[in-house]
């Protein structure tokens, strides 16, 4: 079963500075229908103007997960990192017992555009901490590559929480192959271009949780970049 969640029917939050587009319930935009999908929490896509950004703020408990699509984006915490996260680069924080940390474009002249997503841990109270990581490509074009999973490497993050995250940057007309192992579901987020799944056919910001599908077919009708949650 594939259930969709189109670009247009998400949450909006509008500043002056900002502009974020909410897959599930988050801050002022609640919806009893989108509450998070399995540990899936948080999807937010923001787009975030030249100089501004979150100012130091707290977090416990959640795994946060940050994707630069466009820009860079600056990461001061806590904890004493202080880091620059750019495109082709994943960054997890994990909040555990408490972390404070701000968010800034740091750029005067270009756009930030980036997701971030929150998952819940496989266990409360963890000591907070950070990671960052330079992630490989997929051979060839066509295909998925590991961001995140519960064991990192030398290309992707570790994460506390039974989830494989993954990239498939496909080429126009390319084609990639997604088989689901009994009792796991998966979430689908749009990040560029457009693609058909399993003859769905889905544009950049649109979504899709899945269960109880054996495989998963994706064809990419343009240039096309997607993010694949495969969670307990």
């Amino acid at each position: 079963m594939i259930q969709l969640r189109k670009a247009q029917e998400r949450g909006a939050s509008r500043l002056d500075w900002l502009d974020s587009r909410h897959s599930f319930s988050f801050a002022d935009y609640h919806d009893p229908r989108y509450m998070g999908y399995r540990a899936l929490r948080v999807i937010n896509e923001d787009r975030i103007a030249p100089g501004a950004g979150f100012p130091s703020h707290p977090h416990r408990d959640m795994e946060i997960v940050t994707f630069v699509l466009e820009g860079a984006l600056e990461h001061r915490d806590s904890l004493g990192n202080g880091s620059v996260i750019r495109p082709g680069e994943i960054q997890r924080m994990s909040a555990g017992t408490g972390i404070v940390h701000s968010e800034f474009n740091p750029s005067q002249h270009d756009s930030l555009h980036l997701m971030q997503i929150w998952l819940l841990p496989g266990e409360r109270g963890l000591p907070p901490s950070y990671e960052q990581r330079r992630f490989g490509s997929p051979d060839a074009g066509d295909g998925f590559v590991i961001l995140a999973d519960p064991f990192g490497g030398p290309d992707s993050v570790a994460i506390h929480q039974d989830v494989t995250l993954s990239i498939g940057r496909l080429d126009c007309g390319g084609r990639a192959t997604h088989r689901l192992a009994p009792g796991r579901h998966v979430w689908v987020q749009v990040a560029r271009g457009g693609l058909t799944l399993n003859g769905h056919s889905l544009g950049a910001g649109d979504g899709a949780a899945i269960d109880d599908e054996a495989r998963l077919e994706f064809q990419a009708e343009t240039s096309a970049e997607v993010l694949l949650f495969d969670l307990a």
